[in-house]
């Protein structure tokens, strides 16, 4: 299983249950990573989108605790456990999107993390581990240097050791 994110320098990923900054480049990584792809979110994710809409053109499951929630074009789970069996039914890679409480919650279960690191601090109120820091992660490629306006940013992978 596998991670994707978009992170500032202090590792933050959202503000208001909205991205930080939105940048084209990260945004076509992100749709050409995980196309025809299983992606894993929260209820706030799938909420955060266009018109609360799932994604076009990958299976989208979404976790919550309301178990009366549904959402055309979702399949809608209830814990980790039951979205990880779910995932299984595909036979493809699976991509946990977040938000924050997802991202830890399935960060022991994924062996790949790819982070688009922006180099710049904003204002959060969410966010994801500094890989940096744990001892299990490990950095094992790092694109050349991006920009965006007057923004740079780099796409990374990190790697789970052993």
């Amino acid at each position: 299983m596998k991670i994707i994110v978009s992170a500032d320098r202090n590792w933050g990923i959202g503000l208001r249950n909205a991205l930080l900054v939105h940048i084209p480049n990260d945004m076509k990584f992100f749709r050409n990573e995980t196309m025809g792809k299983v992606i894993i979110m929260g209820r706030k994710t799938l909420e955060s989108f266009p018109q609360g809409q799932p994604l076009a053109g990958r299976t989208n499951i979404v976790i919550t605790r309301d178990i009366d929630y549904k959402v055309k074009g979702a399949v809608v789970v209830h814990s980790i456990e039951e979205a990880m069996e779910e995932s299984k039914k595909y036979g493809q890679d699976v991509y946990c999107i977040g938000g924050e409480s997802i991202y830890r919650q399935f960060l022991p279960y994924c062996d790949e993390a790819l982070v688009t690191k922006i180099d710049h601090s904003y204002e959060a109120d969410s966010y994801f581990p500094n890989l940096d820091e744990l001892p299990e992660w490990e950095m094992t490629q790092e694109s050349e240097e991006q920009t965006y306006f007057d923004l740079t940013y780099a796409f990374t992978k990190y790697r789970r050791r052993g």
